[in-house]
């Protein structure tokens, strides 16, 4: 067995792995998700659960705070797009709020 990983990475699915996310679902379902033992991390590694973080200050796995960065950016590219879809039930300045923090995290992780 090789030695242990010492970095704190982030989950590949990092945008859904959010506490926001997890949230929803309790508030939808009445139920609260298990966390898993062992996750795919952005940098293609799997390790415990444990050493994972969604705050951009704990992650220490570079590999890792660049696919955060790309995936913050790239929902907040999402988002943008989809609230000027006519028939949206979020206002433009909720919308333009949801991008600006999805940026901010994004600017975090590569920091």
């Amino acid at each position: 067995m090789g030695k242990p990983d010492p970095h704190i990475h982030v989950e590949q699915k990092v945008v859904q792995a959010a506490s926001d996310v997890r949230n929803l679902i309790v508030s939808t379902l009445g139920r609260v998700p298990d966390a898993p033992s062992v996750v795919t991390t952005g940098c293609g590694h799997q390790v415990p659960y444990a050493m994972t973080s969604a705050r951009p200050e704990s992650v220490t796995c570079l590999a890792c705070r660049e696919h955060a960065h790309r995936e913050y950016l790239r929902f907040a590219d999402q988002v943008e797009s989809l609230s000027r879809m006519p028939g949206m039930t979020i206002t433009g300045d909720q919308a333009a709020m949801a991008v600006a923090r999805l940026r901010g995290l994004a600017k975090r992780f590569s920091a």
